[in-house]
């Protein structure tokens, strides 16, 4: 795998996992091969593809021979030189990556769920070997997020990171703010249109999300990936009257995933919460990512596109594909790590627990139309510190209850928490509070 001259010199791809992302992949190598052979010096060619399924018409005719069940004819294949992991999961993925790795071969993926828990070791094995593995297609689908941490902002120190990284999720809220959809009906309409699974929870629930902030923190902020400490709620107690309430008052919500250096911690957590209209994130809807980086030297960099589909996923893996060339060709390898720092200069950091943040927040109540309930309700905030900015009771009463919405001055999520708790302990509502965390930084009481 030494340095390589010709134009016309191959480098090998074996493909594990023919689903929509291969399939993207495989169309782009064929499609678009005389522009990669032009920017690489050599053409990248597709040697062996890998699935389990050899029967499906996928609307693309590989050559003779190439499909195949049996995922030993690229691991153990000499003229391979990359392999693309495809498959997803956490058990069978990360067998096959480890024992590519262990013949040397270069590895690309776009498994975050896997990286997000298991990167720490398959890094380390990489590292071991002098191989390299490129993940893009991971996080963000086509927006270039890892190579903009990893390489162009190696000079300054990242501050922030606020990003709309599971497109189901934006999709959703959207349609819930268009048309007045409930939660469940903006799904079940997701899911007719192929956006959401039919077990829709990874996304939903705030963990697709979660993976990729733990690999986006790694790689900002030099520390270990870290999965187990980032605070993750979903969206699916969100309804129109939350974003009827935030439009009025000059936001709108999102599904964020938020991190922020301390300097001894960081935050790292994934939530609904309310943005500014005025914000950059703000005008991202339907399927579309974004992510917004704050760095010293540069203020705000953002970053936008589709996070996922056949062509954009699939450009990212041909892209790092295409690095991985570049260093083949240049007998490197290793030449970026993996996280963005040497890797005897990761270091763990703390993150901050959800209990110890402090900022602004928008809470709906379902309140009994009782005699007391409102100063129940405010002194058990006053008694916890919690000093109310407005608050608006609105819409006709529902089996005995009105909804009553309060937005905080900056609070202690404790506090908060235990206010909440201490309410409903009082039987003053008749259900859960919705709680949504206020992102604004003009917001300074």
């Amino acid at each position: 795998m030494g340095g390589r001259g010709s134009i016309m010199q191959a480098i090998n791809i074996g493909l594990l996992g023919f689903g929509t992302v291969g399939v993207g992949l495989a169309k782009l190598l064929i499609e678009n091969g005389d522009v990669i052979t032009a920017r690489v010096g050599a053409r990248l060619v597709l040697k062996k593809v890998v699935d389990i399924d050899t029967e499906t018409d996928r609307g693309i005719t590989l050559p003779s021979g190439t499909l195949s069940a049996d995922a030993a004819t690229v691991i153990n294949n000499t003229d391979i030189d990359i392999v693309v992991e495809m498959i997803g999961g956490q058990t069978v993925a990360k067998e096959l990556i480890l024992a590519a790795i262990a013949k040397g071969k270069h590895v690309v993926t776009a498994n975050k769920a896997l990286l997000a828990v298991s990167g720490t070791e398959i890094f380390k094995a990489a590292h071991v070997k002098g191989v390299d593995v490129a993940y893009e297609a991971s996080c963000g689908g086509c927006m270039p997020v890892v190579k903009t941490l990893r390489e162009s902002l190696v000079g300054t120190r990242v501050q922030a990171i606020r990003g709309i990284l599971n497109g189901t999720c934006n999709y959703i809220l959207t349609k819930i703010s268009t048309d007045g959809s409930s939660f469940t009906e903006a799904l079940a309409d997701a899911q007719k249109l192929g956006y959401a699974e039919a077990d829709p929870s990874l996304d939903v629930d705030g963990h697709d999300t979660a993976h990729k902030l733990a690999m986006l923190a790694a790689l900002a902020y030099g520390t270990d990936l870290n999965l187990d400490d980032i605070y993750v709620e979903g969206i699916s107690r969100i309804g129109p009257m939350d974003i009827r309430y935030a439009a009025e008052e000059g936001y709108c919500i999102k599904l964020l995933a938020i991190s922020k250096n301390s300097g001894d911690a960081i935050d790292a957590r994934v939530h609904p919460a309310m943005i500014p209209k005025d914000h950059l994130l703000a005008s991202i809807n339907g399927r579309v990512n974004a992510v917004v980086i704050t760095a010293d030297a540069v203020d705000d960099i953002m970053l936008y596109g589709y996070g996922a589909g056949m062509m954009p996923t699939g450009s990212a893996v041909v892209a790092d594909c295409v690095d991985l060339a570049r260093n083949l060709l240049n007998g490197k390898s290793n030449r970026v790590p993996f996280l963005g720092y040497q890797m005897d200069e990761l270091r763990p950091i703390a993150i901050t627990p959800i209990n110890e943040i402090s900022t602004h927040y928008y809470i709906r109540f379902s309140a009994l139309d009782q005699p007391g309930v409102l100063s129940t309700i405010s002194g058990v905030l006053g008694d916890r510190g919690i000093s109310i900015k407005t608050v608006h009771q609105k819409g006709r009463k529902n089996n005995g209850a009105v909804p009553v919405f309060i937005q905080t001055h900056r609070a202690n999520e404790a506090d908060i928490q235990n206010a909440l708790t201490l309410i409903r302990e009082k039987g003053v509502v008749d259900a859960k509070p919705v709680l949504i965390r206020i992102e604004d930084d003009r917001l300074n009481d």
